[in-house]
């Protein structure tokens, strides 16, 4: 029996985020353990290695259409080289997968989405969100008229192609509720990638959060926080770890004083490492599409407390019962349930047992099965047409 074979769409790889580390995880098992013919086609980071290590049996197809020069131009500008650069990948995506002949392509929702189910190569077509639908693609349009148009038109139009995909995938059951308009919607959530042996001793006084520096990840406001915090337990310390600029958000530490008190430090491949070195995990994100940190930082028998953003945290927590859930931007809140964890060892100890029992249902092969069940719905309803 052939294989089924199976192409991802996706910007890159090199960059150490939570699409890459999940994609790889995914693909990954599925050549390693399902034995699919698995491809990954890439339009940027040419010449630059995975950041996650990805399997010899995973092929990786580059395009090096190099959208991230668009990143820093003005609007107009970036528009009509987004033009050009687009038809380029349509010719290049179009010629490959009528050579590949995969039996389902999947789009990560990124620049394919615009065209991708008009592609006659006879796969079926699936696209994977991994943020919400309030915060994709939330163009920033600060009351210009041309900016409002063209947002108002790409909505228009992302529904109109997501109406035409075999099936879209979200990742939680909240989000699942957002996109009344389709009937093609089902909820997946992202695998662990892998499951540690033992629980954290939960011994050191230091607290963990990880995420990218930006805005959405609220690292400004967990800093608001951690001043309360440290105004009682000034000897317990927080560790940031993440990709992006820090600056920004260093500076706000020596301002508050807070040096040695909270550390940022760049992106690390041996994140679990640290998870297992902390007493807790915080999460300040002011929006998440899942919150994978959270579910990572539990399987080590971490527990959280996080803001009850949407989507994420509150589809992986058991508030009260394996971590603790706190109105969102809620800071002094935030800090107060941080400040209940640190006094409370006894209970912290058995919130992160639990964690660790409840996020069992999150291993890669409880998900993968999950993808399984899907592509072969797909495939066997292609083959019986």
């Amino acid at each position: 029996m052939k294989p089924i074979k199976i192409a991802y769409c996706t910007p890159s790889l090199y960059i150490p985020g939570g699409v890459e580390r999940v994609l790889t995880t995914k693909a990954n098992y599925l050549a390693d353990v399902m034995g699919y013919d698995v491809s990954i086609i890439l339009t940027d980071g040419a010449g630059k290695e995975p950041f996650y290590p990805l399997s010899d049996k995973v092929k990786l197809v580059q395009f090096n259409i190099g959208f991230e020069e668009l990143w820093h131009l003005p609007f107009l500008q970036k528009i009509t080289l987004y033009l050009k650069k687009q038809r380029l990948y349509r010719k290049r995506l179009t010629d490959t997968l009528m050579q590949l002949r995969p039996d389902i392509t999947v789009s990560l929702l990124r620049r394919e989405i615009n065209f991708l189910t008009s592609i006659l190569d006879g796969s079926r077509k699936v696209g994977e969100m991994h943020v919400n639908r309030k915060h994709y693609r939330n163009f920033e349009t600060d009351g210009s008229p041309a900016k409002k148009l063209f947002a108002s038109l790409w909505q228009k139009q992302l529904l109109r192609n997501l109406k035409r995909l075999d099936r879209f995938v979200v990742l939680t059951e909240d989000d699942k509720l957002n996109w009344p308009e389709l009937d093609n919607v089902e909820a997946i959530p992202n695998p662990l990638a892998s499951f540690p042996e033992k629980c954290a001793p939960q011994t050191s006084k230091q607290a963990i959060a990880v995420g990218r520096y930006v805005y959405e990840k609220g690292f400004d406001l967990l800093i608001q926080a951690w001043k309360l915090v440290a105004d009682r337990h000034p000897d317990w310390q927080l560790h940031i770890y993440g990709a992006g600029e820090r600056e920004s958000y260093e500076e706000k530490i020596r301002t508050e004083r807070l040096e040695g008190v909270i550390v940022c430090h760049p992106a690390t491949g041996d994140i679990h490492r640290h998870y297992a070195d902390s007493a807790f995990y915080v999460c300040s994100s002011r929006f998440e599409g899942f919150g994978m940190v959270l579910a990572e930082a539990m399987s080590h028998g971490v527990p959280c407390v996080s803001f009850d953003c949407p989507c994420g945290p509150r589809n992986i927590i058991r508030h009260e019962t394996d971590g603790l859930l706190v109105p969102n931007g809620e800071t002094t809140q935030l800090a107060n349930q941080i400040v209940r964890l640190i006094e409370n060892p006894q209970e912290r100890s058995e919130m992160g047992r639990k964690a660790r029992e409840n996020i069992a249902r999150l291993k890669v092969e409880n998900i993968m099965n999950e993808w399984d069940r899907l592509f072969k719905r797909l495939t066997i309803k292609y083959n019986s047409q």
